[in-house]
């Protein structure tokens, strides 16, 4: 009896503590990148573990984030930040993520997410 106590409590414990072991990322959206391309996200791919947290941060002045419609995996909403705010979003899904700066998504202003498998991918 004493053992399956024991082995509750360890079970409750690591079932408290199981956030602990998610990372939080930052992506900076810039006007000019370290390589020297404009408006940017950096980095501009990311392949994470479920649960981590990707904070978008706005470097430079006048962005902001928002998903790119039809590259989220089935059953995740659909995010948008608000200009000049940081943005924080945990990731619990596998798949393939594309996130985009509006005003600049025509030169490819964007940034890909894959957490785990890419499962949302046609080939």
């Amino acid at each position: 009896m004493r053992h399956v106590s024991m082995l509750a409590a360890a079970a409750a414990i690591l079932t408290l503590t199981s956030g602990a072991w998610a990372a939080e990322i930052e992506v900076k959206l810039v006007n000019k990148g370290a390589d020297g391309g404009v408006m940017v996200f950096e980095p501009a791919f990311l392949k994470i573990a479920p649960a981590d947290i990707v904070k978008f941060v706005a470097t430079d002045k006048g962005h902001n984030v928002e998903n790119i419609r039809g590259m989220l995996p089935e059953g995740v909403a659909q995010f948008v930040g608000k200009t000049e705010e940081d943005v924080a979003v945990k990731f619990d899904r596998e798949g393939v993520y594309g996130v985009k700066w509006p005003p600049h998504y025509g030169i490819c202003m964007v940034v890909m997410i894959v957490e785990g498998a890419p499962v949302n991918v046609r080939r």
